[in-house]
């Protein structure tokens, strides 16, 4: 199943990349004897632009197999894949449509392969530079304490996870708040200069947030929908713990002394 999820954008994308580049073909034959009526030397300059974007396109595809592959060290050009997916994803969107792969499914591999990139990056920071953010839909709906503002209105009751992810907080270091939207998540980091966030959200979310942020690194986590969308969710907390603790300096106890 895993393996299914890394893959499935390498598919979309191929597909797409592929409709592309016959589009752009056809659309060139098409013009060809108008190109050389203007320029005897226009066919062979936007053939020559054509190749170029061939070239490019397989190296993207290639680039993201070696990611999801045991040779993701030799992986390169990691930026691109943002770009990339950001171009080709409404033709990703309708492949999916056409394979009947929903929408939830894409973004999730997204999520998947950008994390393995991630990780594949050995970035390493201090705690005080990881900003963890979360939905405010994972505090209980019924909650009279607000904290979308300010977490520390919790009152960490443990009817709900946002309490365990504040001492989480309190014990690793690193910065914890609570936002409503993807507007009042970027300000918070343009406020709070981290060098690595770790957001938990669903698919749609993490997905677009990852590539608004980029190219400050993101990690994604899935939170859980028992009540569905928006209402009452929660998130694995061994999962955050051990993704944290994956990318955060440990302290040296004896240099702290």
């Amino acid at each position: 199943m895993k393996k299914n999820k890394n893959t499935l954008l390498l598919l979309l994308m191929f597909l797409s990349i592929t409709t592309l580049l016959v589009l752009v073909g056809i659309v060139g034959r098409i013009s060809y004897l108008g190109l050389h009526e203007v320029s005897a030397n226009l066919p062979s300059f936007f053939f020559g632009v054509y190749i170029i974007i061939s070239c490019l396109s397989l190296l993207t595809l290639l680039n993201i197999i070696l990611i999801i592959s045991p040779l993701s060290r030799f992986s390169f050009g990691h930026k691109y894949i943002y770009e990339a997916v950001n171009l080709l994803f409404p033709l990703i969107l309708l492949w999916g449509k056409l394979l009947r792969v929903s929408r939830r499914s894409i973004e999730r591999s997204f999520i998947n392969v950008n994390n393995r990139l991630i990780g594949r990056s050995n970035i390493k920071v201090h705690a005080e530079e990881l900003l963890v953010i979360s939905p405010h839909c994972l505090q209980l709906a019924a909650c009279k304490y607000k904290i979308t503002y300010d977490v520390n209105n919790c009152h960490k009751c443990g009817a709900c996870t946002i309490g365990a992810m504040l001492k989480m907080a309190e014990e690793m270091g690193f910065h914890f708040h609570v936002v409503t939207g993807g507007t009042l998540a970027r300000n918070l980091v343009k406020s709070t200069h981290p060098k690595l966030i770790l957001a938990i959200a669903c698919e749609r979310d993490l997905a677009s947030g990852i590539q608004d942020v980029y190219p400050l690194p993101a990690v994604g986590v899935l939170n859980s929908r028992p009540f569905g969308p928006c209402y009452n969710t929660t998130v694995d907390l061994e999962e955050v713990r051990v993704a944290i603790e994956r990318y955060i300096i440990k302290k040296n106890r004896n240099n702290d002394k």
